[in-house]
């Protein structure tokens, strides 16, 4: 038969090895799993995690065989250990980026662990199949974002993990669960109906649900097709009158994916992951950025951080309606705002895990630094990750103007956290839950992913 992008997509899936996972993609996919698993754990502390675990304690417990993040000795069936670890990691906005934007490690990492704890012990996946599992769910994600030129940019719409986030997990399980070509292409076909999720629920509660579901409903995407559900085989392919996965973008121009032969360069070699350094929407680690370099311009300046100093605070950023959030009242609209992040950074020199209480959110001088922010859009300044700057400039009472500017951010794919910095990130997030130990044997286990014998070990 005629080789569609669908097609092309399964077979891929199904051919690929992991002799086709180069040094570079294996360092850097490793320190995403090291990454997301210490953003997991420190998420399974917040409340919006604690709402999840207790709907399905509550309503679920048939087949409790997986681990949850942060609860020892609990274990919940796979698909919504899957759901209830995925909800852990976002519920801070806490993991990793790429581009075109989306959140890759979380929608596949909890699918690929449920899923390893799930199966028999004569089949039970090595470090090697794990890591080439959670490669295909990278790819599959990345090769459908590059099919839009509207994905580029800030999403106005869905939230891409809620969509190309699905569509990564039933494609990482379909491969750890070892499926057929057509099985392969069906999980695909049934997570496209199970994606997707309005970017009018980014800055509440709801949004760490989006990749609760994506690597939930991927998962079972791929167990459907396992025991026989068909989906439309061209669900990849744009057919003109009847839309696939072209209903998610207003424009789609899908192309087919190479079944690797002796070599297959993944995206993940050429373009790495973005790293957050603080709990917060990835915009918002620019204009911190920026904030920090204009404070200790005014450090030098006036000899202290005095905020009467300052008469306005103009931020030049991105027009980005849901991250354009002046007076945040809550934790999550706090991680989606520029003026927030910027005042905090300004009023306390950093932006961590403290900065968004309810007593940090609500301190009357931030509240009078919030009311001096003017926001501006410079043409030249647009909403895309790749290309973005954050600007702060403190028009002061003396009429002297200090200005900080942030290009690049410490963490971004173009200025990768350094590995001490990418462990200490990893150390104190773990340490919310774990004991120093097991830290440490999650560190040496992920370095040393590809010799392990058992993934489910992790």
């Amino acid at each position: 038969p005629e080789e569609t992008v669908t097609s092309s997509f399964a077979s891929f899936i199904h051919a690929v090895r992991p002799e086709h996972l180069s040094k570079t993609v294996r360092h850097r996919s490793k320190r995403m799993i090291l990454d997301n698993i210490g953003v997991g754990l420190v998420g399974s502390t917040t409340h919006v995690f604690d709402i999840a675990l207790r709907y399905c304690r509550e309503l679920y417990s048939s087949f409790a065989v997986s681990s949850v993040y942060g609860k020892p000795g609990l274990k919940l069936s796979p698909t919504l250990a899957a759901f209830t670890n995925g909800v852990a990691t976002h519920s801070m906005d806490f993991d990793d980026t790429w581009h075109p934007a989306t959140h890759p490690s979380g929608a596949v990492l909890p699918a690929l662990l449920a899923a390893s704890q799930m199966l028999p012990p004569s089949t039970k996946p090595n470090g090697m199949d794990f890591l080439l599992a959670f490669n295909v769910g990278l790819e599959v994600q990345g090769r459908l974002m590059h099919f839009s030129t509207e994905a580029h940019d800030i999403p106005k719409r869905f939230h891409p993990p809620s969509v190309v986030g699905t569509m990564g997990s039933a494609a990482a399980t379909a491969k750890l669960l070892s499926l057929s070509t057509a099985q392969c292409a069906h999980a695909l076909g049934i997570a496209a109906s199970l994606a997707g999720a309005p970017m009018a629920n980014a800055a509440t509660q709801a949004k760490p649900l989006h990749i609760g579901n994506a690597t939930r409903l991927g998962f079972e995407a791929a167990l459907l097709a396992a025991r026989g559900m068909e989906a439309n085989p061209l669900i990849l392919d744009d057919i003109p009158g009847c839309s696939g996965f072209s209903a998610f973008y207003s424009i789609y121009q899908p192309k087919p994916l190479s079944t690797p032969s002796d070599h297959h360069e993944f995206l993940l070699e050429k373009q790495d992951i973005a790293f957050k350094r603080f709990p917060a929407h990835l915009g918002m680690h620019w204009v911190v950025d920026a904030a920090l370099s204009v404070r200790n311009l005014f450090i030098n300046y006036a000899g202290s951080f005095s905020p009467s100093l300052i008469r306005t605070i103009v931020l030049k950023i991105p027009v980005s309606k849901y991250i354009n959030r002046p007076f945040p009242s809550s934790e999550h609209q706090a991680r989606h705002s520029f003026q927030f992040n910027a005042c905090a950074a300004l009023l306390d020199g950093e932006v961590g895990l403290g900065s968004f209480t309810e007593s940090s959110i609500h301190r009357q001088e931030l509240r009078e630094l919030l009311d001096k922010v003017v926001v501006e859009h410079p043409e030249d300044n647009v909403a895309n990750f790749d290309k973005m700057y954050g600007e702060v400039a403190l028009l002061l009472h003396s009429g002297d103007v200090l200005t900080g500017k942030c290009d690049t951010f410490y963490g971004h794919w173009r200025k990768p956290l350094s590995k001490e910095s990418l462990l200490k990130k990893f150390r104190s997030n773990a340490s919310h839950v774990l004991p120093e130990e097991k830290i440490e044997t999650i560190i040496t286990m992920v370095d040393n992913l590809e010799n392990l014998s058992d993934s489910s070990q992790l």
